[in-house]
Order: structure tokens, then C-alpha cells, then sequence
């Protein structure tokens, strides 16, 4: 059953990360660090599901459901801001402007 919890949550996070970086490729790292990402997120989330459940519930829906959770939250940490056509760049605070 374990063995299931740890494929399955590898792959979810996989399809997670996968259609990221279908959707938001301009705004995320190299798909790579994506992929990566995503499945150890998913990974972390189905171990942290199934240790915050405790012995005796083996349930695949939840531990599935922790794992996307996890995997979305790490996937969304990757994000950049997006970019405004219309607005000047707009610099730091207290940042030192270049001379170049």
C-alpha cells in the first residue's frame, strides 16, 4: 500500500508540475526545476498526509489530496511575477540607480 501512496503521489505531482509549466512556462524556472519540484512536493505532501493520519487509515484519497495540496503550494512558490506591458519598470526600494 505504501508502495502505491509513493507512486501515485510521484506521478500526481509530475502531472501537476507537467501542466505548470504547460500553462505558465513564461513565469516559472527551467521546466526541469519544475518537474522536480513538483514530484518532491507530492512526495513530502503523501509522507505528511500518511504520518499526520497515523497507522490504521490507509486511505489513498487523502493522502493523494495532502500530496496535490502540497505539490500545488511548492509549485506556486516557483512563480514569478508577471510582466506589464504597459508599466515602466519600477525599481526596488532604497535601491542605488546604475549609471549605465
Amino acid at each position: 500500500m505504501l508502495l502505491m501512496e509513493a507512486l501515485g503521489s510521484g506521478l500526481l505531482g509530475l502531472a501537476l508540475a507537467g501542466a505548470a509549466v504547460r500553462m505558465l512556462a513564461p513565469r516559472l524556472p527551467s521546466p526541469a526545476t519544475v518537474l522536480v519540484s513538483g514530484a518532491a512536493g507530492a512526495l513530502f505532501g503523501a509522507y505528511l498526509t500518511h504520518t499526520a493520519l497515523g497507522p490504521g487509515h490507509n486511505t489513498l484519497a487523502y493522502t493523494f489530496l495532502g500530496a496535490a495540496l502540497v505539490s500545488a503550494v511548492v509549485l506556486s512558490l516557483l512563480l514569478r511575477p508577471a510582466p506589464h506591458p504597459g508599466r515602466p519598470h519600477r525599481r526596488a526600494p532604497f535601491s542605488i540607480p546604475s549609471r549605465g
